[in-house]
């Protein structure tokens, strides 16, 4: 991909114009097994929400197409998977005992609690993080007006931590559940470089779930309290030249969407200021998507410095340093991250896909994965379920393809409506059996994109849907 010359852009809350909205994705998203709400038979829990049979399938393809493409492929990346449950001493050295909050604000009337920042950032547009008091004062002067129930009387701006404490049997104080995923990074550095014979550049990637008490609004599984991210930190030698390489991951990480499928022009990239930088940071940029409630941060990049492994270095008392043989010269990497949202990434995925067409038939609903990450890559039907020998051949090519492909078996309801339903879930072909496959042995291949229909021969069929 061609480099992408950006500058830095205002927030904005353009949206998406397109047929999906977000009550049509949720409704198809429960009605056809992708994403269901959790504990609904308690009357539901907020923000919390369960991947079906369809969902997980997706998530699991869209794990390996990442780790394939930022690991497998890459000569300077390896990979780890590290616990949830931290050394405490972790989160004081990284700054997220202390540091890591939001600024929250209480309706007095009806008890709710809202992100104040973003309450601002809807009236004026403007980003004010880590101003309590311009963010009391700004509500007030504006006479906002509560989301649930519309009154204006509001407790003052405050921060709130974070990250969710939990007990842990001989361990006196604190202990958290991690906030984020790269922390077992770094502190696994020095073990990475011990065993791995590494060379800087390198690289270390994880995929894992963390948790947030974050307060959080709707948007289905765009913000969520569990969530699971794609990470990687890659160390550099502080004297190299790094904003070649930052803007080879930023084109990466933006060509991964496309691969997933989101369209160029629903991209953009958002260079955060100065004044707003974290302390640690060079350079943050976030790769946003024009979701259908505007543009909201997708990915990041931020070049951390070498803040991460001084911190634990000192807090540690161990030295995480890189001994280069051929400068003979020690020194502490500097690091650039590169953090992918796996929910979001799904997400995207289905926004992306949904269709809304009209055909002879009347209207189909149908998703148009890309069709290496599709659940489900083919259903083998039966033309008709009460001939037995219809469904015996059908069966029977079924377990041919079902080591090679994920598949489904499908005799429910006529020809069309299994169409139907295979639209939905964004299978990209559909194989019937019907009674000129007993005599030639070929079968009705139909594309889910073009419906078009062609026939194959059996012993074709792995090959016809591999290419």
């Amino acid at each position: 991909m061609a480099k992408k010359n950006f500058k830095t852009v205002k927030k904005s809350k353009q949206k998406l114009t397109e047929q999906v909205t977000m009550e049509k994705l949720t409704g198809l998203c429960k009605r056809r097994g992708f994403i269901f709400p959790a504990c609904e038979v308690y009357g539901g829990f907020a923000n919390a929400y369960s991947y079906g049979p369809y969902g997980v399938e997706l998530k699991n393809n869209l794990k390996k197409l990442w780790w394939k493409k930022f690991v497998q492929d890459r000569a300077d990346m390896v990979g780890i998977d590290g616990p949830i449950i931290l050394h405490p001493k972790l989160w004081e050295a990284s700054g997220h005992t202390t540091g890591f909050s939001d600024a929250m604000v209480d309706c007095k009337k009806c008890k709710k609690r809202f992100r104040a920042d973003h309450l601002v950032e809807e009236l004026t547009g403007e980003d004010m993080e880590g101003e309590l008091e311009r963010m009391t004062q700004t509500l007030k002067e504006l006479k906002a007006k509560c989301p649930e129930c519309g009154a204006f009387d509001w407790t003052e701006a405050r921060d709130f931590n974070m990250m969710f404490e939990t007990k842990m049997n001989g361990i006196e104080g604190e202990v958290y559940l991690r906030p984020e995923t790269a922390g077992a990074i770094f502190v696994e550095f020095k073990n990475i470089l011990d065993s791995m014979r590494v060379k800087i550049p390198f690289g270390i990637a994880q995929i894992g779930k963390a948790f947030r008490n974050e307060i959080v609004a709707g948007n289905f599984t765009f913000r969520l309290r569990e969530f699971e991210q794609m990470e990687i930190e890659y160390f550099i030698d502080p004297k190299m030249e790094w904003k070649k390489i930052y803007d080879q991951w930023l084109d990466q990480q933006e060509e991964f969407i496309l691969e997933v499928g989101a369209e160029k022009r629903n991209l953009r990239r958002y260079e955060h200021p100065k004044a707003k930088l974290s302390h640690y940071s060079k350079k943050t940029v976030d790769i946003e998507y024009r979701f259908p409630f505007g543009f909201k941060e997708l990915f990041g990049l931020a070049n951390r410095t070498d803040f991460d492994l001084s911190q634990h270095s000192k807090f540690s008392n161990e030295k995480l340093e890189y001994f280069d043989p051929v400068k003979n010269r020690r020194y502490i990497p500097h690091v650039l991250e590169p953090t992918f949202g796996m929910d979001r990434t799904i997400l995207v995925a289905l926004l992306a896909a949904y269709r809304e067409e009209k055909v002879e038939q009347g209207e189909r609903v149908v998703l148009k994965f890309p069709k290496h990450i599709a659940p489900i890559k083919a259903a083998i039907f039966p033309l008709l379920k009460n001939k037995p020998e219809l469904v015996k051949k059908a069966k029977q090519i079924f377990d041919s393809l079902k080591n090679r492909f994920v598949l489904e078996f499908d005799d429910h309801g006529n020809i069309g409506k299994r169409y139907r339903r295979q639209d939905e879930i964004g299978t990209p072909y559909c194989i019937t059996v019907d009674f000129d496959t007993l005599k030639d042995k070929t079968v009705t291949i139909r594309d889910r994109d073009s419906m078009r229909q062609e026939r194959v021969k059996i012993n074709d069929i792995e090959q016809y849907i591999s290419e």
